[in-house]
């Protein structure tokens, strides 16, 4: 019985190593798309699509004798921008098979272990929800014989997003994000992992109660970015075209697994209590309110 709950902490261990490896992948192949995806916006500005056009023309005129480098090199940086995206989105559909099979496992450990890795879980889909990018923004228009010309392109992540803000002297919504985003998410991880190692101490109710009152104000940053868009699609004569990237359902991920640890971390305690013959009517509500 104990060499198979040695070999099970192996397997999960085992299992979170590999998920925190295709969430590394994933981060690596998102940041490639990204990047490409930038060098083809400032080739496709004003001037290059201007120096193109001359490309194609002086191409023309010399009957093939000198090539048009600025498609050719274009051609090239779509098509490793399609390469990149396309493993970014395979490497986060392993993530989630992973995290599937760690989510089955935790259904063979007790109650206090299925929290606990659940809870390693949640740290890793935390970390790639803040340093992935979550939103890529394109602005462009159609201009008179240069055809589709990007006027901006953006592409932010949760941390790069507070970085522009304070940059931008909005300090308040920088402080907001950073405090509902990030600093509160991290604290709450740490807390709920914390209880669960010292669920017998009588404080682990209330820090348990208190995250999980606090979980729904975690998409706070959701509405905020939802705001942006709505914002910048109301900009006449141009068109605008916005791409959710893969740091927004790690975060999403990360919200759900940490609701579904409280509930559990919940559990722990109740049942702790009940073991020891110490809960009271009052602590009893404190724990299911």
């Amino acid at each position: 019985m104990k060499l198979l709950k040695i070999l099970q902490i192996i397997l999960i261990l085992t299992l979170l190593s590999i998920m925190s490896y295709f969430g590394y992948m994933t981060y690596k192949e998102a940041k490639v798309y990204e990047e490409k995806t930038s060098q083809i916006a400032k080739m496709s500005d004003a001037h290059g699509l201007a120096s193109e056009k001359i490309d194609a023309l002086t191409s023309a005129i010399s009957l093939g004798l000198v090539k048009n480098e600025t498609k050719e090199k274009l051609t090239k940086l779509q098509y490793m921008e399609k390469q990149a995206n396309r493993k970014s989105k395979n490497y986060f559909y392993y993530f989630l098979l992973t995290l599937g099979g760690v989510t089955l496992l935790s259904f063979t450990c007790s109650l206090r272990g299925a929290a606990m890795t659940l809870s390693f879980s949640t740290f890793i889909a935390l970390i790639y929800g803040l340093i992935n990018p979550i939103l890529m923004v394109t602005i462009h228009k159609n201009v008179e014989y240069l055809g589709d010309v990007i006027l901006s392109f953006e592409s932010k992540g949760i941390i790069g997003s507070i970085s522009k803000l304070f940059d931008s002297g909005e300090i308040a919504v920088a402080l907001t994000i950073l405090l509902f985003s990030v600093t509160l998410p991290l604290l709450k991880s740490l807390t709920l992992t914390f209880t669960l190692l010292f669920y017998d101490k009588s404080w682990s109710i209330k820090l348990v109660n208190f995250f999980k009152h606090l979980g729904k104000w975690s998409m706070l940053d959701v509405f905020v970015v939802a705001t942006f868009l709505v914002y910048i699609t109301t900009n006449g004569g141009e068109m605008t075209h916005a791409e959710i990237q893969v740091g927004l359902y790690f975060f999403l991920i990360y919200v759900i697994l940490s609701m579904i640890v409280a509930l559990l971390t919940q559990k722990v305690l109740l049942h702790k209590a009940r073991e020891i013959g110490s809960i009271d009517s009052k602590k009893k509500m404190e724990l299911l309110t």
